[in-house]
């Protein structure tokens, strides 16, 4: 008698959230490492349609919360929900199928090719009935992140401001409705900054939730739909960043000395250190 060879069964692939829907929330979330309190009590919530921008001082804890929102760092206290669910619930297979994340820093061992690399964020999806869409799915990412033109190209070859586009093509490909993005902008030029944020803009439209961890409050104030200001380890304000960016908050909690004004053309907010020369 031939026994049946045991598949293990992949999970369920999400439905499309509707707009507004909550896909992560910290509630009251302590996050310790080693012997210091890096979060203290921080409450924040991530709706589908909306970009949401991190934003504080070093240290203040943003990549910490942007970690714990992924549930790739465990938290002290408080709770952590991914989807509506507590993040400790779902299984690594079914969490990657809902947020895909993008790391402050892109390393890789082996001599991958940059079409290897943005290929792996397809790995989630292999043997369900969306991995037809592989191919489809990262020559877009590639091409919305212009990185096509490398792409048979090791990615040890690129310079920083390629790889963290290619790292961010990654992501793309894996099409999660949770898209979580720690300092996409860090090593691009001018150009390559607004893409990226025109990218997640473009992703909030289309119905994704997307957290970016930002230093330039001028991208923060431009292309996010909320922001919540970092202090040390707590949120000091969160909303639209016309309303809680103000020169006295931004001024006291980045200890330096902050002027916010319209753009004289658009109206938008304009953020800059203040500079009595």
């Amino acid at each position: 008698m031939r026994l049946a060879r045991l598949v293990p069964s992949r999970p369920a692939p999400p439905p499309r959230p509707a707009p507004g829907d909550v896909l992560a929330e910290a509630e009251d979330v302590r996050v310790r490492l080693g012997t210091r309190t890096v979060l203290d009590g921080v409450g924040i919530t991530v709706r589908a349609g909306e970009v949401l921008a991190l934003v504080g001082p070093n240290g203040a804890g943003k990549s910490t919360l942007l970690g714990a929102l992924a549930a790739d760092l465990p938290v002290s206290g408080g709770v952590v929900r991914v989807h509506g669910r507590p993040a400790e619930q779902w299984s690594a297979p079914e969490l990657a199928l809902r947020r895909s994340v993008l790391p402050q820093s892109a390393s890789l061992s082996f001599p991958f090719r940059v079409e290897e690399v943005v290929r792996m964020g397809r790995a989630p999806w292999a043997g369900t009935d969306l991995e037809d869409e592989d191919d489809a799915a990262v020559a877009e990412a590639m091409a919305r992140t212009e990185v096509t033109a490398f792409a048979a190209r090791p990615f040890s070859a690129l310079s920083g401001g390629e790889r963290a586009r290619v790292a961010l093509a990654r992501v793309l490909a894996q099409r999660t409705a949770l898209l979580l993005l720690d300092e996409p902008t860090a090593a691009l030029d001018l150009r390559h900054q607004e893409l990226v944020l025109r990218l997640c803009r473009e992703r909030a439209r289309a119905g994704d939730a997307v957290v970016v961890v930002l230093h330039d409050l001028g991208l923060a104030a431009a292309y996010a739909d909320r922001a919540a200001v970092l202090c040390a380890g707590r949120v000091a304000a969160d909303g639209p960043p016309a309303e809680v960016f103000s020169g006295r908050l931004l001024s006291e909690v980045y200890d330096q000395p902050v002027e916010v004004f319209p753009h004289p053309r658009t109206g938008a907010v304009l953020v800059t250190p203040r500079r009595d020369m």
